[in-house]
């Protein structure tokens, strides 16, 4: 039988420093090691021994921070678009935060994933907790992996967010923008510019919308789930078709770039301009003139009326409601 010296002169150990790893388990295991006999202890030495082995092996299967965002947005592949615009504008936010990238995932901890959503976030309630949400879904798709033992977004909660009443433009800033949309330049916005103003359409949905879904003699606008913000469809009443005359039915290309000229005509300064002002226009003058809350939510797309309700408050006249709807 090989002798103890024999066994370990491959180790860089002693057998004194052996013997005291032996010591030090068994203060750590305390009163399980009182009154063992022999056997019995080398079991649970074993034991100890191959769930340690077990937990630096875990401890070092992982992947960077970098690695596994990437490695989660490939896995939604086949989610909309729009979709998977949000997700990569947001992982890149976090990845420009120093020392991130390259973090073992597995080594993340709370406060680190709560400083790095006040870093790449702090600025913005709803974008602090859209950040959360995909903060959380990359630790919960590495977890899936065995990247990490834990989601230590789980104990970070999201922020209040505190609605804002926000005003609709006037008459007279609808009338600058329509007129504006008069101009040779502009002409191929004056549908887009109607859709946000009169069918509460968001300037995405209306850049994303395909001609056939105008369907001007049914009376509607067809916003399917793959144009829409929330992923749910909805059939909008074309109003104000009259303003419409002459007008053709389809949407220009380069989008953004003519909805910002428009708003630069109409005497809309850059950096002034609220987003989706026309949408809440479109939603307060709805709610002055035809008070009818479930209609408009079914029109908004919104799920509940609380946010209506959070918002549109500060009502326009009866009378200026009633000359936008053009029925004075």
């Amino acid at each position: 039988m090989k002798t103890a010296k024999e066994i370990i002169k491959e180790l860089p150990l002693n057998l004194n420093d052996i013997a005291r790893l032996v010591m030090e388990t068994a203060e750590e295991l305390g009163e399980r090691c009182v009154g063992m006999e022999r056997g019995e202890m080398m079991r649970l030495m074993r034991r100890v021994l191959h769930a340690g082995v077990s937990a630096i092996r875990a401890e070092e299967h992982t992947v960077s921070f970098e690695t596994a965002a990437w490695a989660s947005v490939q896995a939604r592949a086949g989610r909309r678009p729009v979709t998977l615009r949000d997700l990569r504008h947001f992982v890149r936010r976090m990845l420009r935060v120093e020392g991130v990238a390259e973090r073992p995932l597995r080594a993340m901890s709370t406060r680190e994933c709560r400083e790095l959503l006040q870093a790449a976030f702090g600025g913005s309630v709803h974008s602090y907790n859209k950040g959360r949400a995909i903060l959380h879904s990359i630790f919960s798709f590495g977890l899936r992996q065995e990247w990490c033992s834990e989601n230590p977004v789980s104990r970070i909660e999201c922020r209040q967010v505190r609605e804002q009443e926000i005003r609709p433009l006037s008459p007279e800033e609808i009338k600058r923008l329509e007129a504006a949309a008069q101009q040779p330049e502009h002409r191929a916005m004056r549908l887009s510019l109607h859709l946000m103003l009169y069918c509460g359409l968001r300037p995405q949905e209306v850049a994303r919308l395909d001609e056939s879904r105008i369907q001007a003699e049914q009376g509607r606008v067809i916003v399917p789930p793959s144009s829409s913000k929330t992923g749910g469809g909805r059939a909008v009443p074309l109003r104000n078709r009259g303003k419409l005359r002459g007008v053709p039915l389809r949407i220009p290309g380069n989008w953004e770039n003519r909805w910002r000229r428009l708003r630069r005509a109409a005497g809309f300064a850059p950096g002034r301009w609220v987003p989706d002002v026309c949408r809440h226009t479109f939603a307060s003058y709805h709610a002055a003139y035809f008070q009818d809350l479930g209609a408009l939510q079914l029109e908004m797309g919104h799920r509940s009326a609380n946010l209506l309700l959070s918002r549109y408050l500060n009502l326009p006249q009866v009378k200026q409601a009633k000359a936008y709807w053009n029925l004075s």
